[in-house]
């Protein structure tokens, strides 16, 4: 008889976003594995809920047919408001509704996965494990709270201690935790005086299916943006590269969503820049499509020190697609763009040093042909959902005592280093 596992994700099919992706990439394998796997979720609503009337977005029939086994809660308060009240009335709402859902149910499972941030839902998961006598393993995409402190909207110091202690509390009663960085190990290890065996390295990444889609066939010289704007994204000084690149007649597409976009467009209008031009957001197979066509992918974060422990999932996306990267990035993501020489990194974060590193990858069908052959080289190594959610089943199994159905002896685990 095959384990039982309870999902609890804020985001999910069909939304659009890195967070969406792993959720859903994690759903279906395990089911393609042999577990059988339940979420509990939202009503879709990133970036807005209106984008979901559009059927297009609905576009994989394997979940749709799956009500049983997709619990969505339905929720009030406005999601991505820029007041900061509004935004934790939110996160406390859905967190209500779902234990509120937990409390009713019935139901039996084997192990909780939980992902988190926000911290709320890593909440909602302590409960079910104790409401389901369940083990526990807590998905860490986001370092909470110390992402807020990194974006410099929020650093109230008793919230900011009362979110520690509860941060701590998740790590020391989950039964496992899964991190989407490496970099995420020092933190949580010294945080939580937790041992690292009790870690698990597994990144977000693309399905083979994804990496196929595309072929070297970059025609078009413009640069793309694609992926959230939001507080942890430099928005500014993107805004600063898109009067650079005006300048210089180069185009710039924003495929954007979030918080910030909205600054972004108005800023664009009074600047009365005609080379930038917003995409209204598409499905991941189809952004996927249009990323390919691109000469470059820009990507920023704010030069924060808790930034440097992440890797923005568009850079994934870019590699995904075999497209040289342009990044104003710290720590770990440079590291990576640097290493593996996908890319050009700005180390001083300077909007006309980032214009001449796209005019380089422009001119140059050599560098892009490097770029691409190494990208997809590493993304086939080290980003491919179908071999790393074996380490996820390992996890579970170790957890759980028991051994899955499906054969994975031979499979090493994910190194956390």
């Amino acid at each position: 008889m095959s384990q039982k596992l309870l999902m609890i994700s804020q985001n999910f099919y069909p939304e659009i976003g890195s967070a969406s992706n792993r959720a859903k990439n994690i759903y279906l394998l395990l089911k393609k594995e042999g577990y059988d796997v339940n979420i509990l979720t939202t009503e879709p609503s990133y970036p807005n809920k209106k984008v979901y009337d559009d059927l297009k977005f609905w576009d994989d029939e394997s979940i749709n047919i799956e009500r049983e086994n997709v619990k969505r809660i339905k929720i009030k308060s406005r999601k991505y408001s820029q007041s900061l009240l509004n935004r934790f009335i939110y996160f406390i709402e859905i967190k209500l509704r779902m234990l509120f859902f937990i409390l009713k149910d019935k139901g039996s499972y084997d192990a909780i996965f939980v992902t988190s941030p926000p911290i709320f839902i890593g909440l909602v998961g302590l409960y079910a494990q104790l409401h389901y006598k369940s083990k526990l393993i807590l998905d860490i995409r986001d370092l909470w709270p110390e992402s807020l402190k990194g974006v410099g909207v929020f650093n109230y110091a008793p919230v900011i201690y009362l979110f520690r202690k509860i941060e701590r509390i998740m790590y020391k009663k989950a039964n496992a935790i899964i991190v989407n960085s490496p970099r995420f190990v020092d933190y949580i290890t010294k945080q939580g005086q937790i041992p690292d065996e009790k870690l698990t390295y597994i990144p977000n990444g693309a399905r083979q299916s994804e990496v196929a889609l595309n072929v070297m066939k970059k025609q078009n010289k413009k640069v793309v943006y694609a992926g959230n704007l939001g507080l942890a994204q430099d928005v500014y000084l993107l805004m600063e590269l898109a009067k650079k690149l005006n300048d210089h007649n180069m185009s710039i597409d924003i495929v954007g969503y979030g918080m910030k976009r909205e600054n972004l467009a108005r800023f664009v209008k009074d600047e009365n820049l005609s080379n930038v031009h917003f995409i209204s957001p598409k499905t991941r197979k189809d952004c996927l499509n249009l990323i390919s066509e691109y000469q470059v992918g820009l990507v920023t974060l704010t030069n924060e020190n808790i930034f440097n422990t992440v890797l923005p999932g568009k850079i994934i996306d870019y590699m995904t697609c075999g497209i040289p990267i342009v990044g104003a990035v710290s720590g770990y993501a440079k590291e990576l763009i640097n290493k593996e020489n996908v890319g050009f990194v700005s180390e001083s974060r300077n909007p006309n040093e980032m214009v001449k590193h796209i005019f380089r990858i422009i001119n140059s069908r050599q560098l892009q042909n490097l770029f691409y052959e190494n990208a997809k080289k590493y993304v086939h190594l080290n980003f491919m959902w179908e071999n790393n959610i074996k380490g996820l089943v390992r996890v579970i199994e170790s957890i759980t005592g028991e051994e899955n159905s499906v054969e994975n002896k031979s499979f090493k685990k994910v190194k956390t280093s």
